[in-house]
Order: structure tokens, then C-alpha cells, then sequence
């Protein structure tokens, strides 16, 4: 074999399976048809929060009042902002160029296809075709904007995410399809910098995969801030035939006509599994998703997929975590590693949004807890009451939390604040950890923190609030 492995995609489940796959002793080969670091160093985690610390810089110009500083009128550079955030992802991609180059993996440019059971087929940019053998092929190709039938993405009037990061200019007005993690960072980011902005969900909340009172709490916030929401709605068609859009929404209480320059649709994502080769090696697939094992092993031994593309959380850190275990087990297969690895528990997984405040979750939400037919505690704490919220100026939001009233088990944590996607880890481990409430409270929390509130939050589920 020219290759122990050969991995197909190089974004956050891929090049952390690369890089893992050659510590570990394999001959290992990386390839992708576009940039290194895949959508969430080019197109997705890393730029969009370059954005959208932009967006906070020029909130808090605005609001400079509120901490005894006047500032003559500031402007918002739109060209110069996009600029930034292309410039973070290109330090981030060079930042993988130099990680291949250190680990001696191989990058192979082209797009990658399934030519056998130990074969890959790549085809460059000018047509040529190659044919690489590996052992071990790691399918890790990602997704892409979902594309509804009656919201068809042109990219000038309708447009999908990468869109978003690079207008010409700042659209006037803006009309944001879906409201979650991606749909509510972009109306927050255009929102900030001046755009009226228009979000339309279909389901009763924003956020709905969220606890529902960080959904309403949000909604609460972003209506304050002038953004407008309208939930239980869906857009029937578009018409892009004048100088704008013109959005048929369907609402509650009859149809409606919304009118915008520009229509973001921001309705979920679709996994890259076209074109792969995946039919002609009999490789099951199910709803638009490669079907593996807890190893990430798919029907046809030898063959692998991480990432967006298999069931699970489509998150970066998911994907890398998926990679490691999935490469890990490779190697204790072949007597190169010591233990097998422990699959991923996915109740235990990490979820963040990064507008204004952010929101960060782990594990069950109340009603998800209730519905498991757990007795519960919930304990709630609000920013407001929090002294380095108060002095930070980030008053809103609270953090909230879950046990289990029988045995103390942590089932959840839900938090909606400034930084609070910082904070969240405690909770992740404390899990993971199989602590209880009682070991959290004897834990000493640092003081005047952000985190501090988790602990008092804790304190409100068991009745033993101090600061409210």
C-alpha cells in the first residue's frame, strides 16, 4: 500500500485525523479540493467569529457612554471588516499547511473518490486523474448550506452562508431564514453594524434546539436590541426580480409580503456524500448520512467517516474528537496503541453560539430531562445579580441548571451571557467526571467570575441561595 491511511477532507475531522494517524506511526496522506482547515477555518467557525467580535468592537464604541467614555461618532468599515475576518482564516489555514508539513503527511489537492475498497481516485484541478492505495481511508468531507426547494441560494440576492462572509456591500435590510446557531450570529452581525434585519423561524422559537427559556431569553434580547422575529412562519417563495427580494411568508395569522435586499438562508446543512463512490462499494447510507459503527467504521471494513457526514452533532469539536477515536482504534487494531479508545458519549457534548450574548449548553434541557422520566431540580441565576456582570457591563442573561433530585447527577446546563461559551467546560467535566452537586459547591469558585454563577445556580436548585 502507498499509504497506511489516506484521509478524504481536511477540515476539523480530518486534518486532526491526519495529524493523529501519524503520531501513531502511519504513512498518512490528507486530500481536499479546496483549502486546508475545510469550511470551519475558511468559511465557518474562525471567520465568522472574526465578524463578530468586529460587531462587538463597534456595539461597544456605541455604547462607550455606558463606561464613562465619549468617542466622536464612529463608523463601521464593511470592506475592511469582511477583510479581517478572510485574514484570520488565512492565518488559520497556513497554521494547517505548517501541521502537514511538521507531522510528514502528505496533501494531495483534488477531489477524492472511492475507486475501490483500498483505493482512492483524485482528480486536480486540470482534470488529471491519480489512483493512491491505503489501507485505511477516513471519509471526513463535511457539508454544505441546505438548500430548500421554494428558497433557491444565487448568491446576490439569495444567498447561503459563505455568501454572508463576503458581500461587495452592507445590505440596507436583510431577511434571515432559520434562527439557528448560524442563522442567529449573522442577524446579530448585521444587525450590529446597521442592517434591519428580519428573522423567520419555523418552528414556535428561536434557537429551538435550545432549553426554552434561553430561547425566550434571546428572543427577549434581540427584540429589545431592534431585530424582528417572527416565529411559527415559513418563507413560500422569493421573487428576485426587481431591485430586491420580495419574501411570501407564511405566518400564524395569514401571509405576508416581507421585502429586503437580500434573503440569507441559514435553514441547516447538507452533508457531502455525493460522488464519493459510496454506491458502488455498497456502502449504506440513511437520511443523508454515512452509517458507522462507534468506531466510525462504515459497512465495508476498511472504510471510515467522521464529521458532518455521519449522524451526530455537526460541530467542529465533534468531528475532531470522532477523528482521534476513530484513528486511535485503527491503531489499536494493528498493536500500535495501547487501549482501545472510549467511544464518544453524545448526551456529554458541548453546544455554543457566539452572538450577543452568547448561549452555551450541555446535556438534557428540563423538558428533554422530564420527558427521560427523571424528578428534577432546577436552579436558575441571573447575570444581573452577578458582580463582574454588573462591573463588565454584560448584565443580561442567567445560568441555569439540571439535576437529577434522587442521586445529585448533573443532567444539564444552559447558559445565555457574555463569554459564557468559556464557561461551559465546567460542566462537560464535572459530567464526564460523574460528579455531584454537594463536590461542586465544596469546589471554591474564583471571585468576582463569570463562572462563579454556575455555582450559584447550584446553590438555587438546592435551596441554598446566597446571592439572591
Amino acid at each position: 500500500m502507498a499509504y497506511d491511511v489516506i484521509v478524504i477532507g481536511s477540515g476539523p475531522g480530518g486534518y486532526v485525523a491526519a495529524i493523529r494517524a501519524s503520531q501513531l506511526g502511519f504513512k498518512t496522506a490528507v486530500v481536499e479540493r479546496e483549502s486546508l482547515g475545510g469550511i470551519c477555518l475558511n468559511w465557518g467557525c474562525i471567520p465568522t467569529k472574526a465578524l463578530l467580535k468586529s460587531a462587538q468592537v463597534f456595539e461597544y464604541i456605541q455604547h462607550s457612554k455606558d463606561y464613562g467614555i465619549s468617542v466622536s461618532k464612529a463608523e463601521a468599515d464593511f470592506e475592511a471588516i469582511i477583510k479581517r475576518s478572510r485574514g484570520s482564516a488565512d492565518k488559520m489555514s497556513k497554521g494547517v499547511q505548517f501541521l502537514m508539513k511538521k507531522n510528514k503527511i502528505d496533501v494531495l489537492m483534488g477531489t477524492a473518490k472511492l475507486k475501490g475498497k483500498n483505493q482512492v481516485e483524485i482528480t486536480d484541478k486540470d482534470g488529471k486523474t491519480s489512483v493512491q492505495d491505503a489501507k485505511h481511508i477516513i471519509m471526513a468531507t463535511g457539508a454544505r448550506s441546505r438548500e430548500l426547494p421554494n428558497l433557491k441560494i444565487d448568491g446576490k440576492k439569495v444567498i447561503g452562508y459563505r455568501d454572508a462572509m463576503v458581500l461587495p456591500k452592507q445590505p440596507k435590510s436583510m431577511i434571515v431564514v432559520g434562527s439557528g446557531a448560524i442563522g442567529v450570529e449573522f442577524a446579530y452581525f448585521y444587525h450590529s453594524l446597521g442592517t434591519k434585519v428580519t428573522i423567520v423561524e419555523f418552528m414556535p422559537r428561536i434557537v429551538p434546539v435550545e432549553d426554552e427559556d434561553i430561547s425566550k431569553e434571546l428572543e427577549k434580547i434581540y427584540k429589545k436590541k431592534g431585530l424582528e422575529i417572527m416565529t411559527n412562519s415559513s418563507v413560500e417563495s422569493v421573487d428576485t426580480s426587481g431591485s430586491g427580494v420580495k419574501a411570501r411568508v407564511k405566518t400564524e395569522k395569514g401571509e405576508v409580503t416581507l421585502e429586503a435586499d437580500v434573503v440569507l438562508s441559514a435553514v441547516g446543512i447538507t452533508a457531502n456524500i455525493e460522488n464519493l463512490g459510496l454506491e458502488a462499494l455498497g456502502i449504506k447510507t440513511d437520511k443523508g448520512k454515512v452509517l458507522v459503527d462507534k468506531y466510525y467504521q462504515t459497512n465495508v471494513p476498511g472504510i471510515y467517516a467522521i464529521g458532518d457526514m455521519v449522524p451526530g452533532q455537526a460541530l467542529a469539536h465533534v468531528a475532531s474528537k470522532e477523528g482521534i477515536v476513530c484513528v486511535e482504534a485503527i491503531a489499536y487494531n494493528e498493536k500500535k496503541y495501547a487501549h482501545k479508545p472510549e467511544p464518544i458519549d453524545y448526551m456529554n457534548i458541548p453546544g455554543c453560539t457566539y452572538c450577543a450574548p452568547e448561549i452555551a449548553s450541555v446535556g438534557y434541557t428540563e423538558k428533554a430531562a422530564k420527558e427521560a422520566g427523571y424528578e428534577v431540580k432546577v436552579g436558575k441565576f441571573p447575570f444581573s445579580a452577578s458582580g463582574k456582570a454588573i462591573g463588565a457591563g454584560a448584565p443580561e442573561g442567567f445560568v441555569k441548571v439540571i439535576f437529577d433530585a434522587k442521586y445529585g447527577e448533573w443532567l444539564g446546563t444552559h447558559m445565555i451571557g457574555a463569554n459564557v461559551t468559556e464557561v461551559i467546560v465546567q460542566t462537560v467535566t464535572a459530567r464526564k467526571l460523574e460528579t455531584t452537586y454537594q463536590e461542586v459547591l465544596d469546589s471554591i469558585h474564583p471571585h468576582p467570575t463569570m463562572s462563579e454563577a454556575v455555582k450559584d445556580a447550584i446553590e438555587a436548585a438546592y435551596g441554598e441561595a446566597i446571592h439572591l
